[in-house]
């Protein structure tokens, strides 16, 4: 006769076997060592807020031995690091899909060369956009896992050993929010690339609005609220594209703007030195202005 609950701990116990061969002791700041993920033989993705010197870094692998390592690239905003081995030894840890709100997972951690450790929970909320003190996430995890010590930048996984996203009490007050993998993985790309991640600014003082009927019917669709130009900075992009006080940015790169987290989410590094179209009802009538975005 089968044992479900076995069945189910020997299923948990296999996965944090699997995601462990991945996951790495970071050796990066004068305290409790912190955790990492190997995203490829050579890149361990981790917390930035872990490493807290650019020299000096070793990295600690499953075996136990210990290969030193350089910072690839940081991105404060999103408190993520990216460190390149000397040697492609690390194996690289399977991504899954997106998580979804009541799935067990767990927390995973190395923090001492005594092994991984693991905390149980479930997904109990998806969010995003939230802005960070340096930045914006386009999406987080929350789960009842416990973070212990050493578990930042360390992986949350599923039933099958798969990594749904990266760890982090980066973010102040002692709680712990996990960075979905499809996030981490695509700031890794632009850090190994190049280095930082860049974000646009216009160079406006905006408060939201709502959109009246009229304003709507005119958009051909319905948007609720936009961004009124109530200030442009001297020299800005805003200022060289023609934006004045008064017009009402409804939207950018052909996606709608409702609020300021969908106007600092739609100036990516993909637009920053771009001829962007920026749509605004200037008078109730839509218009759109093109505009250089600088960086921020």
């Amino acid at each position: 006769m089968s044992n479900t609950l076995l069945d189910l701990s020997n299923a948990m116990s296999a996965a944090a076997e699997k995601a462990g061969r991945s996951t790495v002791l970071v050796n990066a700041r004068r305290r409790l060592p912190a955790s990492g993920i190997a995203i490829a033989a050579d890149l361990i993705l981790t917390a930035n807020h872990v490493v807290e010197r650019d020299e000096d870094i070793t990295v600690a692998l499953p075996d136990g031995s210990q290969v030193a390592a350089q910072v690839a690239g940081r991105d404060p905003g999103s408190d993520l690091a990216l460190l390149r081995l000397g040697k492609a030894v690390a194996t690289p840890a399977e991504k899954a899909a997106e998580a979804k709100v009541g799935q067990i997972v767990l927390a995973l951690g190395r923090p001492s060369l005594d092994g991984i450790e693991a905390s149980l929970g479930v997904v109990s909320a998806v969010g995003g956009p939230v802005r960070t003190p340096r930045g914006l996430l386009e999406r987080t995890y929350r789960t009842d896992t416990t973070p212990y010590p050493g578990f930042s930048g360390g992986p949350l996984i599923d039933a099958e050993g798969r990594v749904l996203g990266l760890n982090t009490s980066g973010f102040g007050r002692g709680s712990s929010i996990t960075i979905p993998a499809e996030v981490a993985w695509k700031v890794a790309g632009e850090l190994a690339a190049h280095g930082s991640i860049k974000r646009g600014y216009l160079g406006i003082r905006s408060q939201p609005v709502e959109l009246a009927a009229a304003a709507q019917t005119a958009l051909k669709r319905e948007q609720a609220t936009g961004l009124l130009i109530v200030g442009l900075e001297a020299g800005t992009p805003a200022e060289a594209g023609g934006l004045l006080v008064g017009d009402i940015l409804v939207g950018l790169n052909g996606h709608p703007v409702s609020d300021p987290d969908e106007l600092f989410a739609s100036l990516s590094g993909d637009v920053v030195g771009k001829l962007t179209p920026v749509e605004i009802l200037r008078g109730g009538e839509p218009k759109t202005v093109t505009v250089t975005v600088g960086e921020r």
